[in-house]
């Protein structure tokens, strides 16, 4: 009797202990899962172009008509009612026609440094999202914006060693407040040679016509070509003359000062690989990761850094089309993407690497000038190398010790382009054009001065001093953003806050055509 209940005591224990393993296996289970957000399959891999997503589509019809708003030269189908000819004689002292181009921001200065990465991100956005872009109906205007620009960056590259890098004389510019069609400053020319290099400007914009050079190899092959040999031989120059343009025209430091070229030449070798399959400029990011690449070090992507990006476009060859490579590119593909997937940790929120740069609201915030630049340049990263994960069956990244999978990537992407376009504190859009509500008084000469206003170049700042809303919409310009306290002052010499720029815009039009359809499989640049 007693061995009974003792056989029938030591039967109900062990029911409890099997409960209770079971209870905490499934404890375990849960945080493993969560821990791994979804478990280790990889998600559906993407088809082609799905479902609109009309916000974002139409968020994009509005971003890429800034490059409108901007353009120079004899204006052809414009569509900006208040926008006319400009700048017709840009580089006639020096028997150029540089009228092509565009104003960065809102003045009328055409700076070559961040016109050539405006370019190399629009090509970016167009190789990776141009299904997309198409779906909606911006393919074309994408690539016409573009042309502008690399015709511009082609007449600037009269010979070899040779690049006019800006149009203009920013202090005589910046007295005076006009129109640019009817400017009447002097436009002198900046240029970097063998005895003034600029690495970094002449590498950016071997970038930029390298890239375009894919952009437009199927529709004119001939054009293609031409950017391509522009491209080869500015990469040439930038690499055997090496030295920084901020130190060789101290000048450019005021507006757009380098803080170094490696990054430049790595991007410039990277879009050079992809452009002609030369495997040498594989062995050059190979050979030069060690000096420029800042491995395992994660940066943020702007117009003067593109480690980041130079990271992501060398893991698409990591994860396509790495197999034919030497051993020793091999491992250095994989220390990009090694760095590359260091830089995309830092983005997730919940990620124990997470970066602490962030407003109350999720915005990643680096900057109290420009601030939109590195949410918007981080997000579009984000959606990119989450494309090239589905595609690829990359189930996940992990991030000390936590795994994310494609769709976290996407949903962080997704958080700042609807923070761009009003889910934020102050619920106003800062996608001029967009929405309901939106900055009404941009910092833009050209769309603060009526359009029939006689004004001459000191005269107009009466247009900058007005309290009445701008009379002309500068039409998708993102303006620079909001404070770390996410607070926005709309006045019109706000430029910290205020000012769009072309480089802000491109990085919108990769944003947004990432996001515009579901994702879509990875195509060959080629």
């Amino acid at each position: 009797m007693g061995a009974q209940k003792r056989s029938r005591g030591y039967c109900g224990w062990f029911i409890v202990v099997v409960v209770l393993a079971l209870v905490v296996g499934a404890i375990v289970l849960a945080v493993r899962k969560k821990m791994n957000h979804g478990g280790d399959e990889a998600e559906p891999a993407p088809g082609p172009p799905g479902a609109v997503d009309q916000k974002y589509s139409d968020a994009l019809k509005i971003a890429l008509q800034f490059f409108d708003v901007q353009k120079s030269g004899k204006l052809e189908n414009n569509k900006i009612y208040w926008r006319g000819d400009s700048a017709l004689k840009d580089g006639s002292q020096a028997r150029l026609d540089l009228s092509k181009g565009m104003y960065d921001a809102g003045d009328h200065i055409k700076f070559g440094f961040p016109m050539a990465f405006t370019a190399t991100v629009l090509s970016w956005a167009i190789l990776e999202y141009g299904d997309q872009m198409n779906v909606v109906n911006q393919l074309e205007p994408a690539r016409d914006s573009l042309k502008w620009i690399t015709d511009y960056l082609v007449a600037a590259h009269p010979s070899d060693n040779v690049l006019y890098i800006q149009v203009g004389d920013p202090e005589d510019d910046h007295k005076c407040w006009d129109r640019p069609e009817t400017m009447t400053e002097k436009r002198p020319l900046t240029m970097v040679n063998v005895s003034t290099p600029g690495t970094e400007v002449a590498a950016e914009t071997a970038a930029a016509l390298a890239s375009a050079s894919l952009v437009f190899k199927s529709e004119d092959a001939t054009y293609s070509s031409t950017l391509l040999k522009h491209a080869e031989q500015l990469f040439t120059f930038a690499d055997k003359h090496r030295a920084s343009y901020s130190l060789s025209i101290p000048d450019v430091q005021i507006y757009y000062n380098s803080t170094g070229y490696g990054d430049e030449l790595l991007w410039a070798a990277s879009w050079l690989y992809h452009a002609t399959g030369d495997e040498s400029y594989l062995q050059y990011v190979s050979h030069n990761g060690k000096s420029f690449a800042n491995f395992g070090s994660p940066t943020w992507f702007c117009w003067d850094n593109k480690l980041a990006a130079v990271q992501v476009l060398l893991s698409r060859v990591n994860f396509f089309s790495a197999n034919a490579a030497s051993d020793s590119v091999k491992n250095s593909l994989r220390m990009y993407q090694k760095t590359a997937e260091a830089v995309m940790c830092g983005l997730f929120p919940s990620s124990p690497t997470a970066t602490t740069s962030r407003t109350d609201n999720g915005l990643i915030w680096v900057s109290e000038w420009n601030s939109l630049q590195h949410p918007v340049a981080s997000a579009f990263l984000a959606t990119v190398y989450s494309d090239y994960m589905l595609t690829s069956r990359t189930a996940k990244i992990s991030c000390s010790g936590e795994s994310y999978k494609p769709s976290d990537l996407r949903k962080f992407a997704k958080s700042q382009a609807d923070y761009v376009l009003g889910t934020n504190p102050i619920k106003m859009s800062y996608l001029v054009g967009y929405g309901d509500k939106y900055p009404q008084f941009v910092h833009h000469r050209g769309a603060s001065i009526p359009v029939h206003a006689d004004t001459g170049c000191s005269d107009g700042f009466k247009w900058l001093d007005s309290t009445n809303p701008n009379p002309n919409v500068a039409v998708g310009g993102l303006v620079g953003g909001p404070f770390l306290n996410e607070t926005y002052m709309d006045l019109r010499n706000n430029s910290m806050q205020g000012e769009p720029t072309t480089y802000n815009t491109a990085l919108l039009v990769g944003l947004l055509s990432g996001l515009v359809t579901t994702s879509s499989v990875v195509q060959s640049f080629t």
